[in-house]
């Protein structure tokens, strides 16, 4: 399952993502390709130039006050707000300095932020940041958690995306299905990779994958 094809961003050469291809379950849909983030995510070169390519898309007037980071993406979080900074984008924290953050989930998979978080959400401008969108229901419901705590949702990018607006929000993204067009997302029930006996390989969510032996 392991063989990996490598896409290279078309604006920026040194970012590069790793698919495989396969039969993949996720939360919400069944899928193609398996998009491998790990190096993009964990790789502080690969990480950083991921994250300069994201800042190219804020640097007019956009105003980030906290980058909201979900699927484990901090470490590009830490170097998009370090990026955002030195080209001048407006914070309005006093110290003018952006915060970095992820998310904690209850049991029954629900965003949650604690109260000491809860002063760098509350009336912020938040830029959210996540690895993959194939449906757009897990961040449609990021959004929706942010708003209830009272973020202002000024920014939304993500490595991979097919879905390009949320709530009426542009999902700013390095690659989407243009850059892989045999790539396929399917409802669990109407999946015809399953109705074609075709075994699942892994299931998979924006962290990793599993594989079913």
């Amino acid at each position: 399952m392991e063989q990996y094809i490598k896409l290279t961003s078309q604006r920026h050469h040194d970012v590069i993502l790793r698919v495989i291809p396969g039969h993949f379950a996720t939360p919400n849909s069944h899928i193609n390709y398996y998009m491998d983030m790990a190096a993009l995510k964990s790789r502080t070169t690969e990480a950083q130039a991921a994250a300069r390519a994201l800042s190219e898309y804020y640097y007019s007037s956009t105003t980030v006050d906290t980058i909201v980071c979900l699927d484990g993406t901090e470490v590009i979080g830490a170097y998009l707000a370090t990026e955002l900074s030195r080209v001048g984008v407006i914070s309005m924290n006093k110290h003018k300095s952006i915060y970095v953050l992820a998310p904690e989930y209850n049991m029954t998979g629900q965003m949650i932020f604690r109260d000491n978080l809860q002063l760098w959400i509350n009336n912020k401008n938040v830029l959210v940041l996540l690895a993959s969108a194939t449906t757009g229901k897990s961040l449609a419901q990021a959004v929706e958690s942010l708003s209830y705590y009272g973020a202002h949702i000024t920014g939304i990018s993500a490595l991979f995306s097919v879905v390009s607006k949320i709530d009426g929000i542009h999902v700013h993204s390095l690659f989407t299905p243009a850059d892989l067009p045999a790539y396929a997302s399917y409802t669990h029930d109407d999946c015809p990779l399953c109705k074609k006996g075709i075994r699942v390989d892994a299931l998979c969510n924006g962290f990793g994958y599993t594989p079913i032996r």
